[in-house]
């Protein structure tokens, strides 16, 4: 069994490319053709899902072939179909820079100290960045926007970050 709690999505399956079996896949990783390199691309059940053989850039997706399609029909097939990879695949981010996979966990404390709940996803609904927080007493998660304001420190290796709640955001003094 897969642990997929550690899965980075990194592209996903647009469709058949022409009539010969490619298949275009939207990159979202920095360098598109990053994809090749990482072999099998998995399904979110951390399955195997598609390996690509070759490719070309395109825009910010990849054409090319994968082992497991061969007709324009099974690349159409499999469009819609998220691709991940294994967060240990990455290369080790520099000093001062991370990946947002590696919020997940992360307690959240307010600037007392107190532990406000635990990172459970970082989304994105089209604006800016959300950490999906959920409450360390229980109930329904709720999301801080992932803003210096609202998250002015990161302790990514001691396991937390300091959030700042809006309506504390808004009582706070002006600088």
């Amino acid at each position: 069994m897969t642990d997929t709690s550690k899965l980075i999505l990194v592209g996903q399956v647009a469709g058949g490319f022409g009539v010969k079996g490619e298949v275009r896949v939207t990159a979202w990783t920095a360098e598109p053709m990053a994809l090749l390199k990482y072999g099998v691309l998995l399904r979110a059940d951390g399955t195997p899902g598609l390996t690509l053989t070759s490719a070309r850039p395109e825009k910010t997706a990849v054409v090319g072939r994968a082992k497991e399609i061969a007709t324009k029909e099974q690349a159409d097939a499999m469009r819609g179909l998220k691709l991940y990879i294994h967060r240990d695949r990455l290369p080790e981010p520099d000093e001062d820079e991370f990946y947002l996979a590696d919020l997940v966990g992360l307690e959240a404390r307010d600037p007392e100290g107190v532990v406000l709940g635990s990172i459970r996803a970082v989304q994105n609904f089209g604006a800016d960045d959300m950490l999906e927080i959920a409450p360390a007493a229980g109930g329904p998660t709720w999301y801080l926007p992932f803003t210096k304001e609202a998250v002015p420190a990161l302790h990514i290796a001691d396991g937390w970050l300091l959030a700042v709640r809006p309506t504390e955001i808004g009582e706070r003094e002006p600088d």
